[in-house]
C-alpha cells in the first residue's frame, strides 16, 4: 500500500496517492476486488477510513474516457494536514483518507489524465514560494519552474490545445489569463495569453467536458454570483469561445472544484462549498445550455479545509 510523505522544508512534496488511484480504478474488477488493493494512503492503526472493495468495484465497472475523468478530491485542513475523497459508486464522495505528514507549503495541486485514458496518471503542485513540481510514478518531484505565484489563481481542466496531455490556465494578479501547453511529462511551454478582464471572477474551476463535444471546459463566478460557461474550442491560440451564462446566486458558495465525473455517470460534474461548511454536487447533463442538474447535497463540515483541489 502507498504511503504519502512530506519533505520537512516543505518546499517539495510527494505525489498525493497517484498510483494508487490509477491501479485502484483500473485494476479492480467485481470479481476480484480486495480492500487492500483499492485502498489509498496508509493505514491508520485502528480501522481503514477510506474507499471499500465495492465502491471501487463499481467505479471500475463504470466506462470513461479522456474528456469526463474521474479524480480524487483532496483537502488541506487548518493543520495543513491532506485528506483525501473519492467517488463511492453511489453519486457521492467516500469518507476521507489522511496522508502522511504536514503541507504547510501547498498552494495548489491538480491531478492529470496525460494518456487519454480517464484516471489520473500524474500530479502538479505549486507551492507558497512559487515552484510548480510535477510527479508522476515515483515519489520523487520533477522540478517544472519558478515564479507561479505572479497568479492568484491556477487550474489545469484538461486538454485544451489539442494535444492529449494537461495543460494549465493561469490568472495573474491584474487579471490577464494565460495558457500553459502540456507535453504530457509534466513539462509545459511557454505562457500564451489568452486574454484580460478575468478579475471579474472570484472563482474558476474545471476538469473535463460539460458540454459532450470531447473537449475540456471551465467555469467562472462574478462578483455578482452569475456563472458563467465558456466552452473549450480545442484551438490553443484562442482556447475558450465567448461565455454563455447559466445562472445567478452562486456567491452563496467559498468555494467551486470539479474532481470530473463524481458519480461515475460518463459526465463531468461540479462540486460547491457553503460556507459553513456544506458540500454540494451539481451533477453534469452533457448539455451547454444547461450544463447542471439540480444539486444535491453530499457533506458537511467542509469548511475545516484551506485549500480544496483536484
Amino acid at each position: 500500500m502507498a504511503r504519502i510523505s512530506s519533505r520537512k522544508s516543505g518546499t517539495s512534496f510527494s505525489r498525493l496517492a497517484v498510483a494508487t488511484m490509477a491501479c485502484a480504478l483500473l485494476g479492480v474488477s467485481a470479481g476480484a476486488a480486495s480492500a487492500d488493493s483499492v485502498y489509498w494512503g496508509h493505514q491508520p492503526a485502528t480501522t481503514k477510513h477510506g474507499p471499500t472493495a465495492r465502491n471501487f468495484a463499481a467505479a471500475a465497472a463504470t466506462p470513461t474516457n479522456a474528456a469526463n475523468p474521474v479524480f480524487p478530491l483532496i483537502g488541506v485542513d487548518k493543520a495543513n494536514l491532506v485528506w483525501v475523497y473519492g467517488p463511492n459508486g453511489a453519486g457521492g464522495l467516500t469518507p476521507r483518507e489522511a496522508t502522511d505528514g504536514t503541507f504547510p507549503a501547498l498552494a495548489n495541486d491538480a491531478f492529470v489524465d496525460n494518456d487519454a485514458d480517464g484516471y489520473l496518471d500524474g500530479e502538479w503542485q505549486w507551492s507558497t514560494g512559487g515552484n510548480l513540481d510535477f510527479y508522476s510514478n515515483s515519489n520523487v518531484p520533477k522540478p517544472i519552474s519558478g515564479g507561479w505565484n505572479i497568479y492568484d489563481k491556477v487550474l489545469a481542466p484538461g486538454n485544451l490545445g489539442g494535444a492529449p496531455g494537461y495543460d494549465i490556465v493561469a490568472r495573474d494578479k491584474t487579471g490577464v489569463l494565460w495558457l500553459y501547453l502540456g507535453y504530457g511529462d509534466g513539462t509545459v511551454t511557454s505562457r500564451i495569453k489568452v486574454g484580460g478582464g478575468w478579475n471579474v471572477y472570484t472563482q474558476l474551476a474545471g476538469k473535463g467536458d460539460l458540454d459532450g463535444d470531447g473537449r475540456a471546459d471551465i467555469v467562472a463566478r462574478d462578483t455578482a454570483g452569475v456563472l458563467w460557461f465558456y466552452k473549450g474550442t480545442g484551438n490553443y491560440k484562442a482556447p475558450f469561445a465567448p461565455r454563455t451564462r447559466i445562472g445567478s446566486g452562486w456567491n452563496m458558495f467559498d468555494a467551486l472544484v470539479s474532481s470530473g465525473d463524481v458519480d461515475l455517470d460518463g459526465k463531468t460534474d461540479l462540486i460547491a462549498r457553503e460556507p459553513g461548511g456544506n458540500l454540494w454536487l451539481y451533477k453534469g447533463t452533457g448539455n451547454a445550455a444547461a450544463p447542471y442538474r439540480t444539486r444535491v447535497q453530499i457533506g458537511w463540515s467542509y469548511n475545516i479545509y484551506r485549500l480544496m483541489a483536484s
